[in-house]
């Protein structure tokens, strides 16, 4: 079943495709095909994603045999709410909230300020969360302290 306030497919690739590319060394690049066998994340839609990406300031392309992608910026300076909105756009949780003159209803609306107190606190979370936050970093496997193994990002996986 499906939730109405579910994030989207595309929010949730563009945020594995950053993580993931926050990752990659200084000076190195990942190419989209890579990225998308990572995170198994279909190659069109993930090269409509990156395109966006790149548009919004969040993701730099090189070009060229070498080439792929990198974060433009540091991932202590990227937030979810960067990411989120280079993929989607500005998050409106309900009509009333965006464009002026898209309800009918709202200058008697009794659930806008709900509504609104709901996306402001939302907006918040997302703005004050960096890709660093969020970054996977070497786990130990517990069967064997000596080796280093990386988190593993599925969907529905706890770490």
């Amino acid at each position: 079943m499906q939730s109405a306030l579910q994030i989207s497919r595309k929010i949730d690739y563009a945020m594995r495709a950053t993580i993931r590319l926050a990752e990659v060394p200084d000076n190195q690049v990942m190419s989209f095909r890579e990225i998308a066998l990572k995170e198994q994340i279909p190659k069109e839609f993930l090269a409509k994603i990156l395109r966006s990406m790149v548009s919004s300031g969040v993701v730099r392309s090189t070009r060229g045999p070498k080439g792929g992608y990198a974060l433009a910026r540091l991932p202590s300076n990227i937030s979810f709410l960067d990411v989120i909105e280079a993929a989607e756009g500005p998050i409106v949780i309900n009509t009333c909230l965006g464009d002026e003159g898209v309800c009918p209803v709202q200058s008697h609306c009794s659930m806008v300020n709900v509504w609104a107190q709901a996306q402001d606190a939302m907006i918040n979370v997302f703005r004050k969360t960096s890709i660093k936050d969020v970054m996977r970093g070497p786990r130990i496997d517990p069967t064997n302290a000596l080796t280093p193994i990386l988190f593993s990002r599925t969907p529905c996986e706890a770490s």
